[in-house]
């Protein structure tokens, strides 16, 4: 039981692991710690004439390293809290469980507290006739390494927090997300035409506490049913919100009833959704960026038009993939194990186009862009697509009567541009 429960719990402290701040920062204090006592090893060894030092040189460039880095860090900082501000305001507060994963504000840090520590561990040797020539020499090259990638640390803070940036990011990474659910569930496809058990379950598995699902242990939940000879059910969405008690799993069939708190210990409730396996979590803080800037507040459809072009791409990508709304997973004897539901084109197109639709239907610019992205989806989709596009479309259709009474308006913001204004219609 375990290793089985232990699941859940490592999924939930990766997740914070790749959330935190701390961390890899934490990482680098211990490790310029560890570098100084290397360094303080090769004391007394004759450098080149230019690597020596006086006991004040050595005692102020490193007293002047250790201040430098401390403010350095307080900068850092200072930016993070203009992102959250940035993020919150005019972005979507979904999108921050991102900003926090960034690798290179990781590293900026990591380098940045690892200075210090290295700095301030050497200063502790700075005497008379004892002086760390290698080290003191060594922590002003880390200063330099720092000041580079405090560069290019500015360079992504200028450049990706545009919200056209964060649109590509974040739609890259739904596309990667469900390109690889989409092999995995190709890959366990049962053979045959072996039926599912009864409707009835003999047993269902309730949660003990409550929150977003953000991820199952497929295998080990495909291994778990086989091994009771059974088939599991799932009737929740990844990234549904459930209460103590709720039914996560149906047991269907068997010879032997699984063990709840094993099978419970390999599904990851949280406080939030997360994109690891949920790729319409990337659709849902594309549609916020977009409706945050249709608001009153901020006023601005083109920043809508640009998050919208990206939504486009996204849906291109669900809707050339077979959706069925139920995925079966087999066993290695292809026998059916997992029953899992997944969203149909219907629901990701409803997500990505009926919020925009509703705030964005007095916009020209918004009504001509969706004109234009259901006729490009009609044109490069499959025709068992086309009935929700059209659907879809009779209602933006509707909202553009009501929107506009004058007739001139009104056939202005039916025609499709792809730009909003100012593109070829129909291009």
């Amino acid at each position: 039981m375990a290793v089985k429960t232990s699941w859940a719990a490592r999924f939930r402290l990766r997740q914070g692991i790749k959330a935190s701040l701390w961390f890899v920062p934490t990482l680098g204090l211990v490790l310029g710690v560890l570098l100084a006592e290397l360094a303080l090893l090769t004391e007394g060894t004759n450098w080149p004439g230019g690597w020596h030092y006086s006991a004040t040189t050595a005692s102020g460039v490193l007293t002047a390293i250790v201040g430098a880095m401390v403010a350095l860090l307080g900068f850092v900082v200072t930016i993070g809290v203009l992102v959250v501000q940035q993020a919150t305001g005019t972005l979507s507060p979904r999108y921050m469980r991102l900003w926090y994963r960034d690798r290179l504000q990781k590293a900026v840090l990591a380098t940045f507290t690892g200075t210090f520590a290295f700095a301030f561990s050497l200063l502790r040797r700075v005497e008379a006739g004892s002086i760390p020539d290698l080290g003191v020499t060594l922590a002003g090259a880390a200063v330099a390494v720092s000041l580079v990638l405090l560069l290019v640390y500015l360079n992504r803070f200028t450049h990706s927090l545009r919200p056209v940036a964060i649109a590509e990011l974040v739609t890259r990474l739904g596309e990667n997300v469900f390109a690889e659910g989409a092999a995995a569930i190709r890959g366990a496809a049962p053979r045959g035409d072996r039926p599912l058990p009864s409707d009835v379950p003999v047993m269902r598995v309730r949660t003990q506490g409550g929150g977003a699902i953000q991820a199952f242990h497929v295998s080990a939940l495909v291994a778990e049913a086989a091994r009771h000879d059974c088939v599991f059910v799932v009737p929740r969405l990844i990234g549904d919100s459930v209460v103590p008690g709720a039914v996560l799993f149906e047991v269907h069939g068997g010879g032997s009833r699984p063990d709840p708190e094993r099978v419970l210990g390999l599904v990851a409730l949280g406080a939030e959704r997360t994109i690891e396996q949920d790729p319409a979590f990337a659709l849902r803080v594309l549609v916020d960026i977009a409706i945050r800037a249709l608001s009153p507040a901020v006023n601005d459809p083109t920043t809508a038009v640009q998050v919208i072009n990206y939504i486009e791409r996204f849906l291109y990508t669900v809707g050339t993939t077979r959706l069925p709304g139920r995925y079966v997973l087999a066993d290695g004897q292809g026998k059916a194990r997992l029953v899992l539901p997944g969203r149909t084109w219907d629901n990701y197109l409803q997500l990505a186009v009926c919020e925009i639709r509703e705030y964005g239907s007095s916009s020209v610019q918004i009504c001509r862009r969706l004109r234009g992205l259901f006729e490009g989806l009609l044109d490069t989709l499959p025709p068992e697509q086309r009935p929700s596009i059209l659907r879809e479309m009779s209602l933006l259709q509707e909202s553009v009567e009501r929107a506009f009474a004058d007739p001139a308006r009104r056939a202005l913001a039916q025609q499709p541009d792809l730009q909003g204004i100012g593109g070829r219609p129909g291009g």
